[in-house]
This record gives structure tokens, C-alpha cells and sequence, in this order.
């Protein structure tokens, strides 16, 4: 139990608590797939025709994979050239994607009642932070969010190590914290860096398939305020 309760002499508190963005907090109505085939010809010069795999991984993987697909040697400076075109594309058409896109009901009423006791929050993704900045502040989900104790795609390759960095940054134990996430692997992740993983239906992944991979809790969305409040005070 988060808050007043003992475990043993000591009172546990809640220091933290981490987003996955997207499908978790917010949706781009198909504009992010779209923007990542035109970074990816764009640094490549090669036309996206198939796209590895997205669900849980991070735009290092995938673009990896990716490249692999279409027989492209994935050399150490392609993914930054490609975070860098990446985000630039998300900022020139952010206008674009709020028009687009949406943010998933009860998602800033949700950021805000956490804000509002005190609990520090912010994302661990697998998006380029620019792409991610992008995302949150055209729904107004940013001001809730500490994005500079976040995790990117810039800092690694899976969640667990995604998560332990967002740990570091904040100065968090793992058993005060909480990741919400909404694939199988955003609760793998969660599972292997130690931390309560509450896992959203809000994706593609349904509601028992993420029960069956071991989330600590699973709800179908952020609309029920209260629940996701009691759901995260575990």
C-alpha cells in the first residue's frame, strides 16, 4: 500500500510514476507511421516497404530490423540520423497530428490529479525524444510531465533498460515507483527492472493477454479517475 501503511516500521511513498506513451496515453490516428516512412527514405534514400514489428520495441530496434528488410547496413550513424529527421518531421507537421491524433479519455485528467498530490511523473518510451516532446505537447499532456527524467529511444534498446535509466534520473528506488504501459513487453520490461506494472487495454494487446503476461494490474482504460488512482496506490 502506497501512502500511510507499514511495512514494517517504514511508511512506503510514491515517488514515481512512468508513462509509456503511445496507445497509453495518446493515439496519432495512423500519422506515425506515416512520418517514420518518410525518415526512413529520407536517411536511407530507400522507400519504406515493410515495416518490422512496432508493438513494445523502440525505434532503435525497429529501425534496425527494418533495415535489415530492405537490405540496408544499419551502421552506427544511422540511427541518429534517422532520431534526428524523425523528430524534425514530427515538429514541422505537429499541427498535422493534433488534428489527427487524439489523447486517450482520461488521460489528462489523470496526469493532473497525480500532479496535483504531489507525484512526480514522466515517460519511459520507445519514441525519439523529439518525436515524443511533439506528441504530448500537441494534447496538452506535457505540463504534467517531468520530460527530462524521462527515458528515450536515445538511451537504449529494450524497457527494463529504458526504465532503470528513468530510475537513475529521477533518484527512485524501483519499489517506489509505478510504469503504465500497454504491450506484453512494456510488462516484461516493468517485470525485469523490479517496478508495479499497472497495464492499460488501450492498445492492441486485450485485457487478458495482458493479465497472462504478468502485469501486477490491468485496466481497460483511464476513464474511471478514481480507479486508476486506487489502481496505482496499489
Amino acid at each position: 500500500m502506497w501512502g500511510p501503511g507499514v511495512r514494517g516500521e517504514e511508511t512506503q511513498v510514491l515517488d514515481l510514476v512512468l508513462w509509456d506513451i503511445d496507445h497509453t496515453l495518446m493515439a496519432t490516428g495512423g500519422l506515425g507511421r506515416e512520418l517514420w516512412g518518410e525518415a526512413f527514405e529520407q536517411v536511407t534514400g530507400v522507400a519504406l516497404r515493410k515495416q518490422a514489428d512496432v508493438t513494445g520495441s523502440t525505434e532503435q530496434v525497429i529501425l534496425r530490423e527494418t533495415a535489415r528488410l530492405h537490405g540496408i547496413e544499419c551502421d552506427a550513424g544511422l540511427f541518429p540520423r534517422f532520431a534526428e529527421a524523425l523528430g524534425a518531421l514530427h515538429v514541422r507537421r505537429a499541427a498535422e497530428l493534433r488534428e489527427r491524433g487524439h489523447a486517450l479519455p482520461g488521460a489528462a485528467v489523470v496526469l493532473a490529479a497525480l500532479a496535483g498530490r504531489g507525484v512526480r511523473q514522466s515517460v519511459v518510451t520507445g519514441n525519439v525524444r523529439a518525436a515524443a516532446e511533439v506528441k504530448l505537447a500537441v494534447f496538452g499532456l506535457d505540463t504534467y510531465l517531468a520530460l527530462d527524467g524521462g527515458a528515450y529511444a536515445e538511451d537504449g534498446e529494450g524497457r527494463p533498460e529504458l526504465l532503470r535509466t528513468a530510475l537513475a534520473r529521477a533518484g527512485v528506488v524501483p519499489e517506489r515507483a509505478v510504469f503504465l504501459g500497454d504491450t506484453p513487453a512494456d510488462v516484461a520490461g516493468g517485470r525485469e527492472a523490479g517496478v508495479y506494472t499497472v497495464a492499460v487495454a488501450t492498445g492492441r494487446t486485450p485485457a487478458g493477454a495482458l493479465r497472462d503476461a504478468g502485469a501486477d494490474a490491468v485496466l481497460d482504460d483511464l476513464s474511471d479517475t478514481d480507479r486508476v488512482l486506487a489502481t496505482v496506490d496499489h
